[in-house]
This record gives C-alpha cells, sequence and structure tokens, in this order.
C-alpha cells in the first residue's frame, strides 16, 4: 500500500511540476514585447548576364507570431534588361525596365536552421506581347505565388543571413520579370 501511495506522491508532484513548468513558459513568452517580436531585414539578388541582367533589392519587415512561425510584408524593386525573339518573325528585341511592387509572407522554422516559406506578390512590370506585325511593349500589375524554403544561419544575437530558393507558380514567359520560375535569394534580418 505504501508503493501505491508513494508512487501517487509522485506522480502529482511531477504533473505539479511540470504544470509549473509550462505556466513560467507560457509567463516568459507573455512577457516577449511587441517590439522583440519584429525584425527588419531584406533580400538581394543579382543576375548580370549578355541576354538577362537581374538586380532585386527588397526590404522587409516581419513579426513573429511564435517561436518557429513569422509573417511579414516588404516592398520590392528590381531592375530587368532583357533580350527576347519574337517566335513570329524571329527578330530580337532587347528592353531595360524598372520593377517595383510589394508582398506578403510567410514562414515557418521545420528545423533549428531551415524554414518553409510562402509568399505573395505583384509588381508593376513592362509587359512584352508578340504577334505577326511585331511587339509590343505595356505596363501591367503581375502577380506571384512563391513556395519554397531556405537556411537561416544566426549571426550575432537575434540577426543573421538567409538563402531561399523558390518557385513561382504563377510565372508566365513574357509577362513575368523573373528569368525562370524558380528564384534564388540572399537576405540578411536584424
Amino acid at each position: 500500500m505504501r508503493k501505491i501511495i508513494l508512487a501517487s506522491l509522485l506522480i502529482v508532484l511531477s504533473y505539479g511540476m511540470a504544470s509549473a513548468q509550462v505556466y513560467f513558459e507560457e509567463e516568459e513568452k507573455d512577457s516577449i514585447t511587441f517590439k522583440d517580436r519584429l525584425y527588419f531585414g531584406g533580400n538581394f539578388s543579382l543576375n548580370l548576364g549578355n541576354r538577362f541582367t537581374f538586380i532585386d533589392i527588397s526590404p522587409l519587415a516581419g513579426y513573429l507570431l511564435t517561436d518557429d512561425f513569422s509573417v511579414g510584408a516588404g516592398i520590392n524593386y528590381l531592375y530587368v534588361s532583357r533580350q527576347f525573339v519574337n517566335v513570329f518573325n524571329g527578330d530580337r528585341f532587347e528592353f531595360s525596365n524598372g520593377v517595383y511592387g510589394g508582398r506578403l509572407f510567410a514562414r515557418h522554422n521545420v528545423l533549428d536552421d531551415y524554414f518553409a516559406h510562402v509568399e505573395v506578390e505583384t509588381v508593376n512590370t513592362e509587359v512584352v506581347e508578340f504577334d505577326i506585325s511585331g511587339s509590343r511593349v505595356f505596363r501591367d500589375w503581375v502577380p506571384g505565388f512563391f513556395v519554397g524554403g531556405g537556411l537561416f544561419q544566426q549571426v550575432l544575437g537575434r540577426g543573421g543571413v538567409n538563402v531561399t530558393l523558390l518557385y513561382n507558380l504563377l510565372h508566365e514567359e513574357g509577362r513575368s520579370p523573373y528569368n525562370s520560375a524558380f528564384i534564388f535569394r540572399a537576405g540578411v534580418t536584424f
């Protein structure tokens, strides 16, 4: 009988200690201020070539909803210089373009240094349309929906560097400012 009472007492005490630990962990999480949950940074991409030049500068701001999930927003500025071939008559067409827009993202840490990333964006860019009579260039808003992931390496406190590989599910050749549906980014946060 003593063994049963002792075992019951140990179970109750261990449950109480576990409850206290959870309580203190929740209290510590609640004491994190709004400012401590904010982070800032940006991405930078560069592709220099004869037929395609791409420079992407994209500042961002994010908010940690939990220890491993955050949401945020950013603005995009891209410089794109590219060359097209009209499939109807074979003429080469080249133009340079300043692209601007915005994006919303969500990021979930799946392991210590690895994260999953989803993002929607809309950018205003020059779009090229070809037909038998030639080509036409006009500005239009082009949507993007990116899914992928990356690696975050913490450096100096909360800040760090990250590399991200994304796939644009809405990529359209001739409309999208990106040369491919796959996008590689490098960035920093602090």
